[in-house]
This record gives C-alpha cells, structure tokens and sequence, in this order.
C-alpha cells in the first residue's frame, strides 16, 4: 500500500513542478536563494518523503548553514537518499549521472532547477560538468555529491571516486563529510518496495580545502573517506574497510554520480 501510495505521489507531484521549473528557466527567472528553484525540489522530495510515512532527522544541523558555498559529500544506499537531504537542505544543486536526464519530465525539470548531470564515460564531457558545478558553487549554491559512484546494499563505506574532491578543490570551498543511516529499511537498492521508517542525516565537521591543490586530491579523498567511516563505525557500528586499504585509481573525473 505505501509503495502505490508513493507512486501515485511521484506521478501527481512531478510533472507540475517539473513544468514550472521548465517554464520558469525558460522565462529566464532568476535563480536566487529561498527562490521557485530552491522551494520546487524541496516540495517535490518532501511529498515524497510523506507519503512514504518517513521522518528525517538531522543531527549536525549547525553545519547545514544557508548561504555559504561548499561541497556535501555523502553516502548512497537508496533513493532516498535524495529526498532525505533534498528535503532538508536550504539550497543545493545535486551532480547526477547523466542516465537521470533522460527520464520524460523529470529529466527537465531537474536541469531546469540547476541539476548537474555527468556523463560518467566521457572524460571531456565529464570535465565540462564539474566546471559547470564550480561555477554553481561560485555562485553561492552548494553542491550534493556521492562520491562512491552509484548505490551500495549495505552501509559499509565504499571506495570513493576522485571527480567530487578536484571539484572542491577548484571551487575552493569546504568540504561537509555526511553520513545518511536508515534508507535501506526504507528502500533498498535493487527493490521498488517502500517502507515507513525513520532516516537520520549527520553532518560532519568541515574539512577545509585552502592549501590544497590538484595534486593533494587523492589525500583529500582519503582524509574525508576516513572521517566518514569512521562515523559510520562510530554512530552505527558499521566497519568499512575498502577504502582503508588503498585509494581508487580511476581518472580524476570519471565514474561519478
């Protein structure tokens, strides 16, 4: 009954927010925080979340601050991953692989709010991407990234590409490690089945990027993938331990989501 439920919502909710947000970057409506393209993701994933009867908490809210510029790493287990942190954060363009923007509807409306697709494959298009993501953190929205290229079955940290660290790195801004627990009850992957449940988002300490250059990416990558298993072990007594040995050697920006 839930999973039809929130099919239902996804079906009624999405191509009216996606047509406003297609009408209003066509009309050339400014995109400006707590503005239309700030408020329509967070309807959309809020929507979403109710009808799954899913309560988000945040711990760490003090480091959600509106306004400022900076990169949100996170985990990814489940869809709800998105509509957790959608529904919470202030302002923020998500980086998604470019296979989501080929969905009818969803696929406009996303680009239209300031969704930045990677075509995870195509290292030039690739590099193109996160060019543009800098340019949105430039412009004072912050960035959602999942650094571990696509969803995981357990919470157990996976190893981390290097595409959202270069990202932080030209941008110049810090750096949020975020751990996301309880979507996997909700909707795991590889299952279309919904449940009620409970999802808690933590927001870690701030790592810094001034000082860092291109080549410091990879150590990076490995002090924020080691913060965030470590909370993982910490909070949820979840152990990682990919990462630990060795960091991933793909190119620089591809493999993303």
């Amino acid at each position: 009954m839930v999973t039809l439920l929130v099919g239902l919502t996804v079906l009624v909710v999405t191509p009216p927010l996606a047509a406003v947000a297609f009408v209003a970057a066509a009309l050339g409506v400014r995109d400006r925080p707590g503005g239309l393209f700030d408020w329509l993701p967070h309807a959309w994933a809020t929507a979403i979340l109710r009808s799954a009867g899913v309560r988000v908490r945040v711990h760490g809210e003090e480091r959600m601050r509106s306004g400022e510029s900076r990169v949100y790493v996170s985990n990814h287990v489940s869809w709800f991953d998105v509509f957790a942190l959608a529904s919470r954060l202030p302002r923020y363009k998500f980086v998604a692989k470019a296979e989501l923007a080929k969905i009818p509807i969803f696929g406009a409306g996303a680009r239209a709010v300031g969704t930045v697709f990677i075509e995870r494959e195509n290292r030039k298009s690739a590099f193109e991407s996160y060019r543009a993501a800098a340019d949105q953190i430039r412009a004072g929205a912050p960035v959602v990234v999942y650094p571990e290229g696509t969803r995981g079955e357990t919470y157990a940290l996976r190893p981390f590409k290097k595409g959202p660290f270069v990202l932080a790195i030209a941008a110049g801004v810090p750096i949020v490690p975020t751990i996301i627990h309880g979507t996997i009850d909700v909707m795991p992957r590889r299952s279309w089945r919904v449940r009620p449940g409970d999802v808690d988002i933590h927001f870690l300490e701030p790592i810094e990027t001034s000082g860092f250059g291109y080549d410091d990416r990879e150590r990076l990558m490995q002090l924020v993938w080691t913060r965030m298993a470590d909370g993982l072990r910490d909070l949820y007594g979840v152990e990682s331990t990919a990462g630990r040995v060795g960091v991933v050697q793909a190119g620089a920006l591809s493999g993303e989501r």
